[in-house]
């Protein structure tokens, strides 16, 4: 029977493996900027290893995502009704992208560079 702590483990994993990718970074380009090895980055993306709170700042600031988010997307940071209004204010849109639970990886994917693609060049 799977533990509870486990899926929030694998949820955290799951986050941070669709970031990477929607980010179109390898395995080894996260290790390389998190100065992490990728056995061990590998370790968390599959929810075999909990990270320290150190190691989800590195990973989150690679990512270009809050701390916070990844821990609310792995279930191990709750919110009440009037924080989640609060977030939803300064949600960027590629957090809300990826928050939203009924688009496919693929989906969110596609979604991002559309608006990507429409951002003034700096």
């Amino acid at each position: 029977m799977t533990e509870p702590r486990d899926n929030q483990l694998e949820a955290l994993g799951a986050f941070i493996r669709d970031k990477r990718k929607l980010a179109n970074l390898s395995l080894r380009q996260l290790a390389e900027r998190t100065r992490l090895s990728n056995p061990y980055l590998s370790q968390i993306e599959r929810g075999l290893h909990q990270p320290s709170v150190r190691v989800i700042r590195v990973i989150s600031d690679a990512l270009n995502v809050s701390a916070e988010t990844l821990l609310t997307q792995a279930g191990l940071l709750r919110h009440d009704r009037t924080d989640t209004a609060a977030e939803a204010r300064t949600m960027t849109v590629e957090e809300a992208i990826q928050s939203e639970d009924r688009l496919s990886v693929d989906q969110k994917s596609a979604l991002v560079a559309v608006f990507r693609s429409m951002l003034p060049v700096e």
